[in-house]
């Protein structure tokens, strides 16, 4: 105890020499010690500022809206500009003339929203920079008015797809009435015409964009249905409006261009050679003469090459698959049963011949992938309601993913969908104007249809606008999930029950082709506003101005779809017939639905049913193992539908959408980041390049011009006769 306390005094007291040293020591590195620790506090403090800086990009870059987050958003009005409405025409009219091109070729048609968004910025940016430099541009170009473009154009086009003018519609012309042999009389023949097309349009394609305006807080918002054709348009949209973004869209609007000019010249270099019957680039007997009699080899065709490099690979190997296992085995085989089968003395167009094979066989392998799909999306619909009802009636999230299972719920809520759902919100369309609008419009076609059409009576009408709403839901809400619409399978649907309903003796056959003209109209247009809608939340335009959007693209695809149509109908004599540069497939498969659903299976050729039976049920059985083989097995399962396509029509475009998946391919093992960019901007360019090219074309035809040159393949012994038929003339 002392000798503590006697240290700690003398301590106190004072200190040696040595000491004291040792003090003056210890106390500079006590200094030494606090300015490192001064110093790591200081870069741990730019450090953290530097990692809440990078924090603060990556939420910027993850979220969309904080990029555009100081930009004004212009009103529902404002987005509706003149200029939107003037580009969205000449862009409605040259999508018209792809898709009327498309339908009457081989009834393939792929998503032309990219185009459609790529050139509608096109536009739009030359138009506001030719005002800039004047000085009179007001108002700056905004990705709403974009989404308003896209909406107004495909809106516009899609009437050219649901209007039937390479199905139902032209199902009900002579042309193709006389194909079918059966119930060919006049009560259920209507040629086509310029003034009751237009006005059957008008009448029946504006119902879908009544019957679920309601419920588009429930799809978009509580059940946050995907739509991957409306997402990735909107992502599209919203990466040209940034500057990133913005430089990339040049580039692909200039490939864009290049390839749209190309396609083009070659369009009508190729006119030059056809000059008669089977002439030209289309008739090259690429695989050999054999190949070529048998619908299969390369036709040079620029639009089928883009469409390929557009479609998935499996859909454009399915197709393939299906020329080969028809054009390459099944025909050549039943062909070889002609006199025994079928009559030898009969021509081979007609359906009690090989060609009844051809399309009937087809038509089983649609209807079995149509209701096998059918089933499969009002399950999917049937068990989210019911899951809704079990969990006590909330919605706030979609109750069933893509395959079946159930999605996790989470509370967070992002500032980029807090943002959207406020001014997806904020414009609302007036119930009473969505059901007044639907009631009004289905009093007026109720009373109007049977004027144009007498064999659908007025109750057939009501009776389908009772039942359209649900299935219009139904369609949409599968779309949403898988991005796959029925309307064609509803309007396969109306024509059995209508025709039937009808009977033979009162024009069943023209009533089913009508009949699904209505549903069809209204499932499409349905499902395709809804996927707008998706579009327009996820680049914050106002709901109401897409509404009107598409109003005016409608009503603009019901006067431009029939217009169009009506050129091809003038300009080529042959349209319509089987070996025709425009054979138009799906109109006699339309009109030999109708035929079935009416007269039965009588009229069938030998042994034909029995196929008919065991192709309806191979496609559902492959349809059941693309869904429970996993998805590493089902990418290599085909699908069903598109191996139905080339039955009836051959594969030779088959051939050259393989080959744009081809390039697609390579192009990707190559470089992949430059194919996911420019690859979709090379396939528009292909596609309406050579789609544009049948303007010029038509008004050619009409003109009388025919080509200078036939370019036509001929094997040696045939060209040596023909050889010595011109020596003997000469």
């Amino acid at each position: 105890m002392g000798t503590q306390d006697n240290g700690e005094g003398r301590r106190g007291m004072g200190l040696t020499n040595h000491e004291a040293g040792m003090e003056e020591e210890e106390e500079e590195m006590v200094e030494m010690s606090q300015m490192s620790r001064r110093r790591k506090t200081r870069k741990e403090m730019e450090e953290g500022r530097e990692e809440a800086e990078v924090k603060d990009e990556e939420e910027k870059t993850m979220s969309i809206e904080k990029l555009f987050d100081g930009k004004p958003l212009p009103g529902w009005r404002e987005q509706l500009t003149f200029r939107a409405m003037v580009v969205s025409f000449f862009l409605s009219v040259m999508f018209s003339f792809i898709v009327m091109k498309l339908n009457l070729t081989t009834g393939i048609i792929p998503s032309l929203n990219v185009a459609a968004g790529l050139l509608g910025f096109f536009f739009i940016k030359t138009w506001s920079k030719a005002l800039e430099k004047t000085g009179l541009l007001r108002q700056a170009f905004t990705r709403q008015e974009n989404t308003v473009i896209q909406t107004c154009v495909v809106a516009a086009s899609g009437v050219a797809f649901s209007g039937g003018f390479g199905s139902y519609l032209f199902g009900m012309s002579e042309t193709i009435a006389k194909q079918a042999t059966e119930a060919d009389n006049a009560q259920n023949v209507k040629d086509p015409g310029l003034g009751w097309m237009i006005g059957f349009l008008f009448v029946v394609s504006f119902l879908g964009l009544f019957s679920l305006v309601p419920l588009r807080k429930i799809m978009i918002v509580d059940y946050k249905l995907i739509y991957p054709s409306g997402t990735a348009t909107a992502f599209l949209i919203n990466g040209f409006h940034t500057p990133q973004g913005a430089k990339l869209a040049k580039k692909q609007v200039s490939i864009l261009g290049k390839c749209f000019v190309s396609s083009f010249l070659w369009g009508f270099f190729q006119w030059f050679y056809t000059g008669g019957d089977d002439c030209g680039f289309a008739s090259f007997p690429t695989l050999g003469l054999k190949a070529y009699e048998n619908k299969s080899f390369f036709d040079f065709s620029a639009t089928y090459v883009g469409v390929g490099m557009i479609c998935p690979y499996i859909v454009n190997i399915s197709v393939l698959l299906g020329g080969i296992l028809s054009w390459g085995v099944m025909w050549p085989l039943i062909g070889n049963k002609k006199g025994s089968w079928y009559p030898a003395d009969i021509p081979s167009s007609s359906l009690h011949s090989l060609q009844g094979y051809r399309v009937f066989i087809g038509i089983a392998m649609i209807l079995g992938d149509g209701l096998y799909n059918f089933l499969k999306v009002f399950s999917r619909t049937m068990y989210s309601f019911i899951s809704v009802v079990r969990s006590g009636g909330s919605m706030s999230t979609l109750p069933v993913s893509d395959d079946g299972g159930s999605i996790p719920t989470t509370t967070t809520i992002s500032f980029d969908d807090q943002r959207r759902t406020e001014i997806f919100l904020k414009d609302q369309i007036p119930k009473p104007v969505a059901y007044g609008g639907y009631i009004v419009i289905a009093v007026i076609s109720i009373a109007t249809l049977p004027h144009i059409f007498p064999q659908l009576k007025w109750y057939y009408v009501l009776v389908s606008y009772i039942f359209a709403p649900m299935l219009a839901f139904c369609n949409a809400y599968g779309c949403g999930l898988t991005d796959w619409s029925l309307a064609s399978t509803y309007g396969k649907l109306a024509i059995f029950i209508i025709g039937a309903w009808a009977g033979a003796s009162h024009g069943g056959v023209l009533a089913g082709l009508a009949a699904c003209g209505v549903m069809m109209s209204i499932v499409s247009t349905a499902s395709d506003l809804m996927q707008d809608f998706k579009t327009g939340y996820l680049t914050l335009a106002s709901p109401r101005a897409m509404f009107v959007s598409q109003v005016i693209g409608t009503a603009m695809g019901c006067v431009i779809a029939p217009c169009v149509f009506w050129l091809f109908y003038k300009a080529f004599n042959d349209l319509g017939l089987p070996d025709s540069e425009y054979p138009a497939p799906y109109a006699l498969v339309y009109r030999n639905m109708a035929i079935l659903g009416v007269e039965g299976f009588s009229s069938l050729p030998k042994h034909c049913l029995t196929l008919c039976y065991i192709f309806f049920a191979a496609a559902i059985v492959i349809n059941l193992l693309r869904d429970f083989s996993g998805k590493k097995i089902a990418r290599f399962i085909p699908l069903p539908m598109a191996m139905a396509i080339p039955f009836y029509i051959g594969s030779y475009f088959a051939i050259d959408m393989c080959v744009g998946s081809l390039i697609l391919f390579v192009w990707e093992t190559v470089n992949k980041a430059k194919a996911d960019a420019f690859a979709p901007a090379v396939a528009s360019g292909l596609i309406c390049g050579d789609g544009i090219w049948t303007l010029p074309q038509s008004i050619l035809a009409l003109a009388k011009v025919k080509p200078p040159i036939c370019m036509k393949f001929l094997s040696r012994k045939v060209n040596v006769k023909v050889d010595e038929f011109i020596a003997k003339l000469t």
